[in-house]
């Protein structure tokens, strides 16, 4: 009986793989010879496609004569294929030629990321020229820094004020970005060690739908990916305002037909807009090596290495402006400031077992340190010494990722299963990690918080994608594991608690693509940001993964080959938002959270060389369980906007013009202290003669008064006779010029 069933199933399951005309082939660039990877091949006609593999290779399905074929990508021309009785069934090679980026060379197809291939035209055409504009790339993200370039920034999306990265998943070439239980607050995200020049391209969702995405993917997630080698060489030295002086080389060592490698080196040096200098310097160093015998597989092994300390001016009450105590650009106390580093090693990996089916593995290692003195309160809880706190945590993070994919051609080839399957884990071993009472950062007056944090994440993901003709549906299921560990090293005796979750994240996303010019699409999910370890072992495991749910419905248009727009309604429940207190060294619960939103964003090619791109953001951010006009959800913008307009490789000039833009927003819960908003225009213009490029950048063109990162803080100035709750602001910079020039060769 067994016997019958199971050869009756195998009948089926044949019948669904039947034969039917398909067209394959390799994607070679005509300058170099050499197979391309990740290229787009699509059906116009079907609205099926499917991209080259390690080797340059594809296979699609359901073709017919007349179809049309498009083969893509960003950086080449697009060619295209009218199928005949020849193609069917048969082998081709395909050549691609070299071109400016533009819109015209991106399609819209089936997929659930479409919109970040779009992002990565801004990022060919306007690249990034410091750390901080990596994120800002992300439409409807905003940064804010308040360390003068020291500390991560804080983001702010979706509704969120992030902080330094609880509800945005962070990832460098598979190496996670974010800090899990970290001495200045849950999710640090410090993207400094990145050479902005390094950037090959970035790839972005916003939501909670991803099942290859885990801890902190709330809001969304980034994922950056470094280039694999570089053309030329390239030297590049910038000088400007406040004694600013940056140096770049990034050095060929390797250019072989199958393995390349070079050396990248960023040296950063300022005083800062503060009236106290602020001794600023930043040393990157990442070096890469590449294989590739495009046949059946690729190994990138990649080093890094990035330091920087720094003194700092802190966060200033308006009441001490006002009263004309210091000027904006003073100091309460200018004794904070810190040190931090971070050594990486990271390896990817990804075999072709044959046409259908590959393993990619990556893993990494990182030691990396941190150091940092902060007086939010000033003189509240010590009227002598003053309130200076300083945290320090020395780490280790090991981890790896491998994912099987498999892809399966059903019923008369006409749809499409692709499966992946992954597994992974990350181990954090932090070490003394402390918050403690310091008095001009020499003096130790008191530790309240000291001890060592052990963390692990395991996991595992099921992703499916079925891809029939126009439609795709993408069921995706993920098993988080974590097991917390903190050992108190204040306690006379010892000390060491333990906590344990499992969690389950489902997730489901239908994506509409009638053409090459439409998608509509309908996601949801289910995603989580863990809770500092110290938080978890001391109230016995509860609250430890909190849940978020969301959903997207949305559109991309591309009406004209030079025109994108696209859409979305939104929202977003959290179980419980966590909300960092610094000068206590705890992360507070808040209780549950609502967002309803709404994205639209613009690009327009108006040339061949000529940019246009804006988005605009609004959100509706409110706690669940508090009383209206009390549920404001502290620092949660609710309007938000940036864009600009671009020139590449026009009669010699590129640059362009920027701005972006945030409301005014509830600094506490009930709105009676309000954190000012701004709007910021920057300005960069290059002109390149041969291998030479000359050029000026300049931040904040129009000189506006402005407040960077801004909070609703209780504090106390020296013989203050009351503490008063006010705006505490970080200033924005001051019009500030810079000068450059590079050289290729």
């Amino acid at each position: 009986m067994l016997k019958n069933i199971i050869t009756g199933l195998l009948f089926i399951f044949s019948v669904g793989l039947s034969y039917a005309h398909e067209l394959s082939g390799t994607v070679i660039s005509e300058e170099s010879n050499k197979p391309l990877q990740g290229v787009g091949v699509y059906n116009k006609t079907t609205g099926s496609y499917t991209y080259t593999n390690v080797s340059g290779y594809f296979e699609i399905d359901d073709v017919s004569v007349n179809d049309v074929i498009y083969f893509y990508q960003l950086g080449f021309e697009n060619q295209e294929l009218i199928i005949d009785e020849s193609h069917l069934d048969s082998n081709i090679d395909v050549f691609l030629l070299i071109s400016k980026a533009s819109l015209d060379q991106v399609l819209i197809v089936s997929k659930v990321n479409t919109l970040s291939t779009f992002l990565n035209v801004d990022l060919k055409t306007n690249p990034v020229k410091t750390s901080q504009e990596i994120l800002r790339k992300i439409p409807g993200l905003i940064i804010g820094q308040h360390a003068g370039g020291g500390k991560a920034e804080q983001i702010f999306l979706r509704g969120f004020d992030i902080d330094h990265g609880t509800d945005i998943a962070i990832d460098v070439d598979g190496m996670p970005v974010n800090m899990v239980s970290h001495a200045h607050g849950q999710g640090y995200a410090d993207m400094h060690f990145i050479i902005p020049e390094t950037i090959d391209n970035i790839d972005f969702g916003k939501g909670t739908y991803y099942a290859d995405k885990g801890n902190f993917n709330t809001a969304g997630y980034v994922d950056i990916n470094t280039k694999k080698s570089i053309d030329n060489n390239l030297i590049s030295l910038e000088a400007g305002q406040f004694n600013t002086v940056r140096a770049l080389s990034m050095l060929k060592l390797v250019d072989t037909e199958n393995s390349s490698a070079y050396l990248a080196s960023e040296v950063m040096l300022s005083d800062g807009v503060f009236d106290s200098p602020q001794n600023f310097n930043r040393i990157n160093i990442m070096g890469r090596y590449n294989f590739n015998n495009y046949i059946d597989q690729e190994l990138t092994l990649s080093m890094s290495h990035f330091q920087s300390k720094w003194d700092a001016s802190g966060q200033i009450p308006v009441r001490a402006v006002e009263s004309g105590q210091i000027g904006r650009f003073g100091a309460i106390d200018d004794t904070e400031g810190g040190n931090t580093s971070r050594t990486n090693i990271w390896l990817n990996h990804k075999k072709q077992l044959d046409e259908h089916s590959a393993i990619k593995t990556s893993a990494y290692i990182s030691k990396y340190d941190f150091e940092l003195f902060s007086n939010f309160t000033f003189f509240l809880e010590d009227e002598v010494n003053g309130d200076q706190i300083r945290q320090y945590e020395d780490r280790t993070i090991v981890g790896a990722k491998t994912a099987y994919e498999h892809t399966l051609h059903l019923k008369d080839h006409d749809a499409q299963l692709k499966y992946e399957l992954g597994v992974g884990f990350r181990y954090d071993d932090v070490n003394d990690v402390q918050l403690s009472r310091t008095k001009n950062r020499q003096e130790l007056l008191e530790r309240l918080a000291f001890g060592n944090v052990d963390e692990l994440n395991g996991f595992s993901y099921a992703n499916v994608t079925y891809k029939k003709n126009k439609w795709t549906i993408n069921p995706g299921l993920r098993l988080d594991y974590f097991n917390f560990d903190y050992e108190n090293l204040l306690t006379e005796t010892y000390d060491s608690a333990s906590e344990n979750k499992v969690l389950l994240s489902p997730k489901l996303n239908f994506i509409y693509a009638p053409s090459s010019k439409l998608q509509w699409f309908a996601k949801t999910g289910l995603g989580y940001h863990s809770n500092d370890t110290r938080v978890v072992t001391a109230n016995n495991g509860e609250d430890i993964l909190p849940t978020a749910f969301g959903t997207d419905l949305g559109i991309i248009s591309k009406p004209a080959d030079r025109l994108v727009i696209n859409a979305a309604l939104w929202s977003l429940f959290l179980q419980q938002e966590f909300v960092y207190v610094g000068d206590a060294g705890i992360v507070e619960p808040s209780g549950k959270t609502k967002r309803f939103g709404v994205d639209f964003g613009l690009q327009y090619q108006l040339n061949d060389y000529v940019f246009f791109n804006t988005d605009v953001n609004y959100t509706y951010a409110r706690s669940s369980e508090e009383a209206s006009g009390e549920d404001y959800i502290p620092l949660a913008p609710d309007f938000t906007s940036s864009g600009g307009l671009n020139v590449k490789d026009w009669n010699n000039f590129s640059g362009g013009i920027s701005y972006r833009m945030i409301g005014d927003r509830a600094a506490n819960e009930d709105n009676s202290i309000v954190a000012d908003g701004y709007f910021i225009t920057d300005l960069n213009l290059n002109y390149t003669l041969k291998n030479w490029t000359f050029g000026v950048i300049v931040e904040n063109l129009f000189d506006s008064e402005w407040n960077e990162t801004q909070f609703a803080t209780e504090s106390r100035l020296f013989n203050e006779p009351n503490p008063v709750e006010e705006i505490h602001f970080t200033p924005g910079a001051p019009f500030f010029l810079r000068g450059k020039i590079s050289v290729k060769f």
